[in-house]
């Protein structure tokens, strides 16, 4: 599978291949402020198959938590396009909004951080959740 995707302004242009690692959910306090409230729709892609095919992105870790993830956006509109997590380096988090064709995502496979969701989020039924990360 490929996926290509982007920033809102066209700045930052990436390109993703190789199969899903994981389509998940996070509803954790970190990705609510990158998302401004909502969960954090996310696509973990394997990290040998992506790169970024136009621009380059601004990053940002927190230098007072222990094993940080690094986010990366545009530096000119602030998109998010990718988390790099060290508990998963082996893969990508590519935020689905980003994404040129967002139906590749479908649906999550997988909800986390459910004790931090405050009670507007929505979380699917049908779906397993955790309130913290998955065993």
């Amino acid at each position: 599978m490929t996926i290509t995707g982007g920033c809102y302004c066209g700045e930052i242009r990436y390109v993703a291949e190789g199969e899903p690692v994981m389509k998940g959910e996070c509803h954790c306090r970190e990705c609510q402020y990158i998302t401004g409230g909502q969960a954090n729709d996310f696509l973990a892609m394997p990290a040998e198959g992506f790169s970024y095919t136009k621009g380059t992105p601004k990053q940002f870790t927190r230098s007072d938590f222990e094993g940080a993830a690094t986010r990366e956006f545009c530096p000119t509109c602030g998109t998010h396009l990718v988390t790099r997590s060290p508990a998963l380096p082996q893969a990508v988090i590519i935020k689905v909004g980003s994404l040129d064709d967002v139906s590749v995502f479908g649906a999550p496979q997988v909800v986390m951080q459910t004790a931090d969701a405050p009670s507007f989020h929505h979380i699917p039924e049908g779906v397993p959740a955790f309130e913290r990360w998955p065993g």
